[in-house]
Parts: structure tokens; sequence; C-alpha cells
């Protein structure tokens, strides 16, 4: 996988695939940011980096949660912790960057991927470097498009 790329999801499997084969460049202290609308599958792809990483747990949207920790499932690889930033700073006098800070996830970057659903413009601030992945849906369709790049 290079760098950057792109493409074309015609089923929620191939979300999926894409995730798996994301995860195969990602390791401990990477940080993960994932932008698209809603249903455009940004936790169907944490699915997929979660089974390519070979976390333990099922992975389903943090929205409530605001974070989810998976541990790895072997001795070698990876956590994750899959994070939805879309609440963040809402309605707590707090900014979603301060609210961000306390989960403290600068600490868990070091045994795990740090994966952010709704992250771009404050997920940034976590790692010199990371992997933005914008997800589109395509109107009137289930095709999605995705494209990735190395950021930093």
């Amino acid at each position: 996988m290079a760098d950057e790329g792109q493409a074309v999801l015609s089923t929620a499997e191939d979300t999926e695939h894409l995730g798996e084969r994301l995860a195969a460049e990602l390791e401990a202290g990477d940080v993960v940011v994932l932008d698209g609308p809603l249903g455009a599958g940004k936790t169907t792809l944490t699915k997929g980096l979660a089974r390519g990483l070979g976390v333990l747990g099922r992975v389903s949207s943090p929205t409530f949660m605001i974070a989810r920790t998976h541990r790895a499932g072997g001795d070698t690889g990876p956590g994750l912790v899959h994070v939805d930033a879309y609440r963040l700073g809402l309605g707590t006098g707090a900014s979603a960057m301060d609210e961000l800070d306390a989960l403290d996830l600068d600490t868990e970057l070091a045994d795990s991927v740090v994966v952010v659903e709704w992250g771009e413009g404050i997920a940034e601030a976590l790692a010199d470097r990371h992997l933005l992945i914008r997800l589109r849906r395509e109107p009137e369709s289930d095709v999605r498009t995705a494209t990735w790049q190395w950021i930093g």
C-alpha cells in the first residue's frame, strides 16, 4: 500500500477489506483520522482495521462511550483505541481539544493504534504523523469511495 491511494467500495465487505489492507501498514503509535458523513462507512472501515491488527473484541461505534479500547490479540501486535469525536466539545463548556486531551490518548499510543472518527481538525495533535482516510457515499447508492494519505 502506498502513502496515499483511493478505492471504490461497492459493499461493506469491500470497506472492511480496505481496512484490513491498511492495517498491515500500521503500528503502535499511529493515529488514523476518519472523515466522512453519517453512513459513509467509518465504523465498518474500523472493523476491518481491527481484524487486520488482530485485536480482541467486537468493534462497534463508540458514539456514546466516546472511546473503546480493544486489546491486542497477540504478543506482538498493537491494540486499537476507537474514538468518536463527534460529540466532543458539545454542551460541556470545554473545547473538543480539551475533551480529547482528557481521554489521555497519548498514553495509549505507546501500545495501540488510535482511530478517531470525526477527528479531523483535532486528532492530528496526537502525533507528528497521521493517516487521513476520507470516506464518501455516492448519492442514491451504496457505493462509497475512499481516499487516504499519510500527513506529517
